[in-house]
């Protein structure tokens, strides 16, 4: 990356965390849209509305029973960084209704990391500068040291698990099936966030 791009990803950055919210207000919106039938991204169908009251209905459930062991809580609560986590996402995501609310979960219990979520749809520039295989997939949570405005680590769409659950039957099949979305639903029920606690305490290397 040459120095006039790295200068353009930390504007782009930085506008995109002035519009940034807390997970309470991202929580109220997600709410205020199942009540009217609606869902956040540029496109309104009937089917993503769908799919945002049945996030809502999950993002519920793991705000109430995600569990952090004693250590990793910690851990958290001793890290000596100063962080913002900046999360793209969209209400009718699937991946992001599992891994959300645990990054919420994580952010939550150290005094120096500040999670800010912002939407993908709203947010190109941004998005574009974080692609997952050139797709502009989510949720995906990038890690800036708020000292240098350097961004240190992303995570995401997924967790490794998942994501390794997804290469193989795409190598195998070619593409994701119906059946294998509601397999990797059960996955992520099964997991219960663990999957992604791990991985982001191995990013952050405490």
């Amino acid at each position: 990356m040459t120095t006039l791009e790295h200068i353009k990803v930390k504007d782009i950055i930085s506008e995109s965390l002035k519009t940034g919210m807390s997970y309470q207000n991202y929580r109220l919106l997600v709410n205020d849209l199942v009540e009217k039938g609606s869902t956040t991204g540029n496109e309104k169908t009937e089917e993503l509305a769908n799919y945002t009251m049945l996030n809502d209905r999950r993002m519920k459930r793991w705000d109430k029973t995600i569990k952090i062991s004693e250590t990793i809580k910690n851990k958290l609560s001793g890290f000596k960084g100063n962080m913002t986590w900046l999360l793209i996402t969209e209400s009718w995501c699937g991946d992001a209704a599992h891994v959300v609310p645990v990054i919420h979960k994580m952010a939550e219990l150290s005094e120096n990391i500040d999670l800010k979520l912002v939407l993908r749809d709203e947010n190109e520039a941004l998005m574009d500068q974080f692609l997952t295989n050139g797709g502009r997939a989510i949720a995906k949570l990038i890690m800036i040291d708020n000292a240098s405005g350097e961004v240190i680590h992303t995570f995401g769409p997924r967790p490794s698990e998942a994501t390794q659950l997804v290469n193989d039957y795409k190598a195998k099949h070619g593409k994701l099936t119906p059946e294998f979305k509601e397999d990797l639903q059960v996955w992520y029920n099964k997991d219960k966030g663990q999957n992604i606690i791990n991985d982001i305490m191995s990013l952050l290397n405490i």
